[in-house]
């Protein structure tokens, strides 16, 4: 059933949920528990009914669900576990590049309104991996600039840094294989030559970022709700954190992110361009806009 306007009216949005059973605002939703990350996921899918941001620009969206994990914990590596790459569902504590990846999901899957935790881990794989495809540990979309790169492609996101004035990133990617030992899953030597490969063709790609100094005034042109990963001078990587645009009710744009091992989701207490300037690692930002769901 729809509204007049084409929307799904609040009450077919709850039966997609399950809970058209609710009839007062002091009866609770409810929670699935089969574990953890599942109740979490249907507590995050709560907070979107009850708010209707089904209804809302998923740049909102994103925004609304970001700060709605203010607070979780950091947690470092959290998709290094041992065995066979598979897809790893973690709620409960996240580093910076796995809340992009869960903002940006919840995102997506409320503006589709696909509310269950099966779709959400379809989702979540769609978004994390080359292609949407789990096909050992290099099909993981390591590199940021790479995540930004496949995504685009998947209509996922669209860059916005060359419009918003960035300039050509030119830097040699190639951290992973100079550094093979900080990571364990290249001992292998065929993941570790097809690493080379698509840090190969991460060099002939034509990459832009708004240097650090020109941020305060291409910032005009960020969006709440926008991706903005981090570009840094440490040899042979990209991006070394990400995080989401926010802008403030003064105007100012701030960044909603996970920041450290010592600490838990939260916004920046400075602008961003005055964040990135206490940061000698950080010359600039890389800016990548959802864009609402197709698929």
């Amino acid at each position: 059933m729809r509204t007049s306007q084409g929307e799904f009216s609040r009450r077919s949005f709850l039966k997609r949920l399950g809970l058209l059973f609710v009839v007062s605002p002091l009866v609770r939703l409810p929670v699935f528990q089969e574990n953890e990350d599942e109740r979490i996921c249907q507590s995050t899918f709560q907070f979107a009914v009850t708010r209707s941001l089904q209804n809302e620009p998923i740049l909102d969206v994103m925004v609304e669900v970001g700060k709605s994990f203010l607070g979780t914990p950091y947690k470092a590596r959290t998709l290094e576990v041992a065995g066979d790459e598979r897809l790893v569902v973690n709620l409960r504590g996240f580093d910076c590049v796995t809340y992009v990846e869960n903002a940006l999901v919840f995102a997506r899957l409320i503006k589709k309104r696909t509310l269950d935790f099966s779709s959400y881990k379809e989702e979540l794989q769609y978004v994390r991996y080359r292609g949407g495809t789990v096909d050992e540990y290099p099909s993981r979309l390591h590199y940021f600039s790479d995540w930004i790169h496949d995504n685009e492609q998947k209509n996922v996101v669209v860059s916005a840094t060359e419009l918003l004035g960035g300039i050509p990133y030119k830097k040699t990617i190639n951290f992973m294989t100079t550094n093979r030992d900080q990571y364990k899953q290249l001992a292998n030597d065929a993941f570790f030559e097809t690493m080379k490969k698509i840090e190969l063709d991460l060099r002939k790609r034509t990459k832009f970022y708004i240097p650090k100094e020109h941020v305060r005034v291409a910032g005009n042109g960020i969006q709440s709700g926008d991706i903005i990963g981090i570009t840094t001078n440490i040899e042979g990587l990209d991006i070394i954190h990400t995080g989401v645009a926010l802008r403030m009710k003064s105007g100012a744009l701030h960044y909603l992110h996970a920041p450290d091992v010592k600490g838990s989701v939260k916004i920046t207490g400075r602008p961003l361009h005055e964040y990135l300037a206490l940061h000698s690692t950080h010359t600039g930002i890389m800016v990548a806009r959802p864009l609402e769901p197709q698929r």
